[in-house]
C-alpha cells in the first residue's frame, strides 16, 4: 500500500551520516570546552596578577598602616615636630618576605608611614577648630563642617602636590596610601598651633611657622629617601629636584596658615 504524505517523503532511516558533522558533534563540545578552559584560566589568572601587582603597587595593604603602639606614635610625633632632632637614618627597613623584599611594618621602623598618626591628627584639627569656634563665640554646625571640609581639601591638595612632584621627578612608584599617610603628617602640627591660639592668641605667629618649617623638613627628607630608592637615580638632575623639593618645604607655609585659619 503506497502512503501517500501530500508529496513529503520519509526520509530514510538508513541515510548515511555527514563523517564532518559526526567528527564535529562528538570532539567539538570537548575541544571548546578544554580551550575555552585553558584561555579562561591564562585570562583570569594574567588580570589577578594584574589587579593584585597594582592595588599592591597604588593601595598597598590598608592594615599596614595600623600596625602601631604608644612607643611608636610618640618617637613619630618627635620626628614629624622636631625633625632637626632625628639623629637616625631616614631609609625604611627593608626584610625578606617570601623570596623577595618587603617593608617592615610601622611598629617596627621609625620611618615606615602610617595612617594612625594622621586620622588622629585630623580628628584632633576639627575637633579643636569646633572648640575654637566656640571660644569665639562663632560656633555653628555650618562653620564646622566648613573647617572639616577645608581640612579633607587640604589633605587632597597635599596628596596631589607629593604625588605630582614625584611623577615630575621621575618616581611615581610610591603607593597612594603611603603619600595619603605623608600628606596627613601636616596635621599634627597645625592642630597644637590652633591649640595654642585659644589660650595665647599671639603665639600662634611663631608657633605655627616653626611647624610649617619642621613640616617641610620632614616632607623633603622623606621624599629624598622615596626619590633616592626609586629606579630612576635622584642624581640625575640634582639641581631640579633641590628645587622642586625646596617648593614642597616652601607651600607648606601657605598651606598650613590656611588650614590653621578658623573659619566662622
Amino acid at each position: 500500500m503506497n502512503n501517500d504524505l501530500g508529496g513529503l517523503g520519509v526520509r530514510p532511516a538508513t541515510s548515511q551520516a555527514n563523517p564532518f558533522e559526526s567528527a564535529l558533534y562528538g570532539a567539538g563540545p570537548g575541544l571548546i570546552r578544554s580551550g575555552l578552559g585553558a584561555y579562561g584560566e591564562k585570562f583570569l589568572g594574567s588580570s589577578s596578577e594584574f589587579m593584585q601587582s597594582n592595588i599592591t603597587q597604588y593601595l598597598s595593604n590598608p592594615q599596614y598602616y595600623f600596625q602601631v603602639n604608644s612607643q611608636y606614635v610618640r618617637n613619630k610625633l618627635k620626628v614629624i615636630l622636631f625633625p632637626f632632632l632625628h639623629r637616625g637614618h631616614w631609609t625604611r627597613i627593608t626584610e625578606p618576605v617570601g623570596g623577595r623584599l618587603s617593608y617592615k611594618p610601622p611598629i617596627q621602623d621609625i620611618n615606615a608611614p602610617d595612617l594612625y598618626i594622621p586620622l588622629m591628627a585630623f580628628g584632633t584639627y576639627v575637633v579643636i577648630a569646633g572648640y575654637a569656634l566656640g571660644v569665639l563665640g562663632r560656633f555653628t554646625p555650618e562653620a564646622l563642617t566648613l573647617q572639616f571640609t577645608k581640612g579633607l581639601l587640604g589633605w587632597f591638595l597635599q596628596v596631589i602636590l607629593i604625588r605630582v612632584l614625584l611623577y615630575t621627578l621621575g618616581s611615581g612608584e610610591a603607593p597612594l596610601l603611603d603619600i595619603v599617610a605623608y600628606a596627613g603628617y601636616g596635621f599634627a602640627g597645625t592642630s597644637l598651633a590652633m591649640l595654642v591660639r585659644v589660650f595665647w592668641s599671639p603665639s600662634y605667629y611663631f608657633v605655627l611657622p616653626w611647624f610649617s618649617i619642621c613640616t617641610g623638613v620632614f616632607l623633603v627628607k622623606t621624599m629624598k629617601r622615596v626619590l633616592l630608592g626609586a629606579p630612576r637615580s635622584y642624581e640625575r638632575h640634582p639641581s631640579r629636584n633641590h628645587y622642586f623639593l625646596l617648593f614642597l618645604a616652601v607651600v607648606q607655609f601657605p598651606m598650613l596658615f590656611w588650614l590653621g585659619n578658623i573659619s566662622g
